[in-house]
């Protein structure tokens, strides 16, 4: 998986498209993208809160607005929340495979739940919409389930990782708004710190002989 991951991402060319050149893991790129604001989303339901929207952008990055809740939990749940769905999906992928049929219309619920209840645009609806028939399909009527869940665990964990000093950076001046004395700059070694734990945590769980 991980040899694949970077063939992918550094050894396959861009693909030219509308004038603009993307990646072939421009997908995961999206898909990591829905699991952060996601991340907000459940931050704020499991906090008493409520989600007004949940948005996608083309170029990857995205909102999410609510209301009520804990704010610090909502606004770690982007960066964190992401990581920790991430790692679960590489568990269930590589250790757990019967369960990849679950997990994956799990996501597929999530996917349609948001496009449905906190629609914000047409791109973001149709793009979760096209994402869960694929998951779904892929989930039951290939034989790819487990590799595809640990595939897709695992890109978003690396890209969580790659992304660490750019894609929370709004989250983080927030959360430095609500801890005045710790910067934003340290917040997100720390962020990067428990999400490095997590997975060490994750991995080590995989590799421990049953």
């Amino acid at each position: 998986v991980l040899a694949i991951y970077f063939i992918l991402k550094y050894f396959v060319p861009l693909i030219p498209l509308g004038g603009y050149y993307y990646s072939i893991l421009y997908p995961i790129n999206l898909l990591v993208t829905f699991l952060h604001e996601f991340g907000h989303a459940f931050g704020a339901i499991i906090t008493g809160g409520d989600v007004n929207a949940l948005h996608i952008e083309k170029d990857g990055s995205g909102f999410c607005t609510t209301a009520g809740g804990n704010r610090a939990i909502i606004l770690m749940g982007g960066y964190i929340g992401s990581a920790i769905f991430g790692n679960i999906l590489f568990y269930i992928g590589a250790k757990k495979e019967r369960l990849s049929q679950i997990a994956l219309s799990i996501l597929v619920f999530a996917m349609l739940f948001s496009a449905i209840f906190w629609f914000n645009s047409v791109f973001t609806t149709s793009l979760l919409i096209f994402f869960a028939a694929i998951f779904l399909f892929i989930a039951f009527k290939t034989e790819l389930a487990g590799i595809f869940t640990m595939f897709i665990g695992f890109a978003s964990i690396i890209h969580i990782i790659e992304d660490f000093n750019v894609g929370p950076r709004s989250d983080l001046a927030k959360y430095a708004e609500l801890f005045v004395v710790i910067p934003a700059s340290a917040w997100m070694y720390i962020w990067l710190v428990i999400v490095l734990i997590i997975c060490f945590i994750n991995i080590r769980m995989i590799l421990k002989s049953s």
